[in-house]
């Protein structure tokens, strides 16, 4: 891998944090994923500050991704596929603004592919309700406590990651096995 390589990064929001970063760290073309915040008005908030709903953050992943193998239109499919986009602040039972789907743009050409994407999905009547997904520009990042990270590859057993994380990493690999990383 050559140095000066074009990497890009997304920020996404779609309930746990651990969900996204289970998925995206099998995702072919993924450098990182880092788990964290966004979205709100209290700088460097903790996790317990963040659970009470007041901050404003969404728990977001950033994900350092080589676009030449898998562009940012992939990582936004794989964003939908992964989360209920049509529920408000809200992921299965983890309720709050905090969970809220959101895509967190760092230039204008995310912004747009965010707003085609959210179309398409939206025309080809995959949900039965309206899309709710934010789209807004990321006005800074905070990264989760050390413990948050890489929760479900150091946690695998723990109750919610059987639950609620290893069915959605199991839907990933079965809806986009090409697509995993090797």
């Amino acid at each position: 891998m050559s140095s000066d390589k074009k990497t890009e990064v997304a920020t996404l929001g779609g309930g746990c944090f651990w969900c996204l970063e289970a998925v995206y760290d099998e995702l072919e073309g993924v450098l990182s994923v880092e788990s964290g915040y966004a979205g709100g008005s209290v700088p460097h908030p903790s996790y317990q500050q963040v659970c009470t709903g007041t901050t404003g953050h969404a728990e977001v992943v950033q994900v350092t991704f080589d676009p030449e193998v898998t562009p940012y239109h992939e990582i936004l499919e794989v964003f939908f596929a992964i989360h209920n986009p049509t529920t408000l602040n809200r992921q299965g039972a983890d309720v709050g603004a905090q969970y809220r789907s959101v895509i967190f743009y760092h230039d204008q050409s995310q912004k747009e592919t965010a707003e085609q994407v959210i179309r398409e999905i939206g025309a080809a009547g995959i949900w039965d309700s309206p899309i709710v997904t934010q789209v807004a520009p990321l006005d800074k990042f905070y990264p989760a406590e050390e413990y948050h990270r890489e929760y479900y590859k150091n946690n695998p057993y723990q109750g919610y990651c059987q639950v609620v994380v290893a069915p959605k990493v199991a839907k990933f690999r079965q809806k986009f096995a090409q697509k995993l990383r090797t």
